[in-house]
């Protein structure tokens, strides 16, 4: 009997418990194309009506930036107007910089967003959730700590690669029209390098191929020499969203218990408790793969299981009743 408390003690410690609060909250579930399209519509209309009605406070941000290159001054890591320079000089090289600037940004990320969406719907989820809270905190910077770009910078000689040259990033410069309606002065944190590197890691660590992987690796390294050489951010801004995108990583592993990356692929359809949490804990079995096969019946499940057994073993040890007659065949 102490045997079959044991085995049913050991399967009761698979059920979920059922006072934990948000627990099938932080299940992760198979995406809707509509939702998810229509959720990622209107976060980043939000976030860019956010972004552009924080007060521009020109000399607030014009202080900062003087902040931000006098500390980097100090540290001997002003390197910003050197690279800004030495790539003006190299047409082709800073033009593709600019539309490098000015689109990859978007294209990559949704691109990342797809094949997540895709191929790995059971970390869409919480992946996601990453990019959202990454985005979320960098709000909180651009509206308490507004920043000028280096290109924007009164004295410091940098260049402003996009109006120069005229490409497509050009739209988005102090003197065009977009900028009455675009925030100039929301350099920290980096979303470039924020976004990037959520990209970046994302690719690197699921990707199966190793060029994929390489590609994920190298992104956010050349995102980072794509923003200092046109002069929109200091490496510090860079700084700053890589502490962004750590918040995001925090809260998604504190909702859902585990590394975005190492919850299971698939997400499991409906199940019993005991699989809902297996998945919770990322122990679900793989799509597709075979049902284990139950393990034969030991003697703690003999006895469990029932006394019908225990009472027939016993009866037929202790030969025919009392009152039976003789064997057919013998005289009575």
């Amino acid at each position: 009997m102490e045997a079959a408390v044991s085995v049913t003690d050991r399967q009761d410690t698979t059920a979920p418990a059922p006072h934990r609060p948000f627990a099938r909250l932080r299940l992760p579930s198979r995406p809707k194309l509509w939702f998810e399209l229509l959720l990622i519509a209107v976060s980043y209309a939000v976030y860019s009506a956010i972004r552009n009605a924080a007060p521009a406070r020109v000399e607030d941000a014009q202080r900062h930036a003087r902040w931000i290159w006098d500390l980097q001054d100090k540290m001997g890591l002003a390197f910003e107007r050197s690279v800004n320079h030495g790539v003006e000089g190299v047409t082709w090289l800073v033009v593709s910089m600019n539309y490098y600037y000015a689109t990859l940004h978007f294209v990559v990320t949704i691109g990342v967003l797809v094949w997540l969406f895709r191929s790995h719907p059971g970390r869409y989820g919480p992946t996601r959730l990453v990019l959202f809270v990454t985005t979320g905190v960098a709000l909180v910077g651009y509206y308490f700590f507004p920043l000028a770009p280096p290109r924007l910078m009164e004295g410091m000689d940098f260049i402003d690669t996009a109006r120069v040259h005229h490409t497509w990033g050009s739209l988005s410069t102090e003197d065009s029209a977009m900028a009455s309606v675009s925030n100039q002065y929301a350099a920290m944190p980096s979303m470039h390098i924020g976004w990037s590197l959520w990209c970046g890691l994302t690719i690197a660590v699921l990707a199966k191929p190793l060029w994929a992987k390489i590609l994920g690796a190298l992104y956010p390294a050349v995102t980072l020499l794509v923003i200092v050489a046109t002069a929109n951010h200091f490496w510090l801004d860079a700084v700053g969203g890589m502490i962004c995108l750590a918040v995001g990583f925090l809260v998604a592993h504190l909702w859902y218990g585990r590394v975005c990356y190492r919850l299971p692929r698939e997400v499991a359809g409906p199940s019993s408790p005991s699989t809902a949490t297996a998945v919770r804990l990322g122990k679900a079995e793989p799509a597709g793969s075979a049902p284990a096969t139950a393990p034969p019946p030991t003697s703690a499940t003999a006895v469990s299981g029932g006394t019908s057994t225990a009472s027939t073993a016993s009866t037929s040890s202790k030969g025919p009743p009392a009152d039976a007659g003789p064997p057919p065949g013998q005289p009575s």
